[in-house]
């Protein structure tokens, strides 16, 4: 071979090289990125069965450095995954923290986690969602897709990845049907009052009931967001302000992390029904007891619903002692507190309550939430139109 013919085939400063590794029995693709800040080269490899599929795995890594992306080789959705977890919880409940890393993580680490970033397909995120639509929850699938979507979005931002796939996918719906919301008829309201007078839960009920409060809205309502009307402005009510002709609640706290309502629309000042401020009154004189009996063990944290020594309650406690009750009346204990709220909005729309206006007192961002969530419990518009008509004709 001439020595002109050997320089045209020698490759060029900088170009990429493909050889053939014996002890990998492939081709082997290599290309230089530049040098490090240490002033070693950067250089990249890639692995073939054939010189062609090198040379396509070549074009495709240049195509990504020149896009200003920096893929890790064998950077992994479970390494994305982790690099999530470590800092995009903050701000969190601990449950959902717990929810995330520990259930929706390792469900998804399980299908995906071995699989190299820069590879994943869209495919791939809908074939494994549909895995876990096969035994989960079709509100799980939505959050471990979530989950997904926010993982891979932070690694696109950090330059490991062009795309996110997983965005472009659509969660599938799940095959565990989760329990059923239901509300309970206006007797069994009524049997629920009844059943909780004289308990320590009677004000909580009560208040849930007839205000269609959250239960996480309740359980962080304080004594100095119970207010009354007092000379053009609201007032906390205080020991004596119960005599007053108008309370109401500010809506204001929830047991959530960070405190706040769920929405913006959450935050609403609610008036009180009467009933409301009796029981209100018997909880304030039934704290004021337990202060007095826990003495130097009281932790004051201003909550109207609190426990014998002042400290928050959690929902499995509530729930408990709300199934004594439930029991009490009657009606069995497979019933938990959020389906007060359920039976709040049930009731006001079988008097004929506008969707619109029960939106408000929900603290719903839109009439549709009330309509999807509460579906069960509002009367449809045509039958309430057809009971007016047979009401004014007879």
């Amino acid at each position: 071979m001439t020595e002109a013919l050997r320089a045209a085939r020698r490759r060029g400063q900088g170009e990429d090289s493909i050889y053939w590794d014996e002890s990998k029995n492939r081709y082997v693709g290599a290309v230089s990125l530049g040098f490090s800040p240490a002033g070693t080269r950067i250089r990249k490899k890639v692995t073939g069965r054939t010189k062609t599929e090198v040379r396509d795995k070549l074009r495709d890594l240049h195509k990504q450095v020149e896009g200003g992306l920096r893929p890790r080789r064998r950077y992994t959705v479970g390494d994305a995954l982790n690099d999530w977890l470590a800092v995009g919880l903050d701000g969190l409940s601990a449950r959902t923290v717990t929810l995330y890393g520990d259930t929706i993580a390792k469900a998804l680490r399980k299908e995906l986690g071995s699989v190299r970033l820069t590879e994943l397909t869209a495919g791939d995120v809908q074939g494994a969602l549909g895995v876990l639509a096969s035994r989960l929850s079709t509100r799980t699938v939505q959050i471990a897709h979530n989950v997904l979507v926010r993982a891979i979005r932070q690694a696109e931002r950090d330059d490991l990845v062009g795309r996110n796939v997983a965005a472009l996918v659509k969660p599938p719906k799940g095959q565990v049907v989760g329990r059923p919301s239901k509300s309970l008829t206006l007797e069994q309201a009524v049997s629920l009052m009844a059943a909780a007078r004289g308990t320590r839960l009677e004000a909580y009920v009560t208040l849930s009931l007839l205000t269609g409060l959250r239960t996480k809205e309740v359980r962080a309502l304080r004594w100095d967001h119970v207010v009354a009307w007092v000379q053009g402005q609201w007032e906390p009510v205080g020991e004596a302000g119960f005599d007053h002709e108008q309370l109401a609640v500010f809506v204001w706290r929830a047991d959530r992390a960070g405190g706040d309502t769920k929405t913006s629309k959450s935050r609403r000042t609610l008036a009180l029904p009467r009933r409301c401020v009796e029981a209100l009154r018997e909880q304030w004189v039934r704290q004021a007891e337990d202060r007095l009996a826990a003495g130097p063990l009281w932790q004051d944290h201003g909550l109207v619903f609190a426990s014998t020594v002042g400290t928050p309650q959690d929902d499995h406690n509530v729930r408990r002692q709300f199934r004594v009750i439930t029991e009490a009346a009657g009606l069995g204990t497979t019933w938990v507190p959020r389906e007060l709220r359920h039976t709040f909005v049930s009731l006001l729309s079988a008097r004929g309550v506008p969707v619109e206006a029960i939106a408000l007192l929900a603290g719903h961002n839109q009439t549709a939430t009330t309509e999807l969530v509460y579906q069960h419990q509002i009367v449809p518009a045509l039958t309430r139109g057809a009971e007016v008509m047979d009401e004014i004709f007879g």
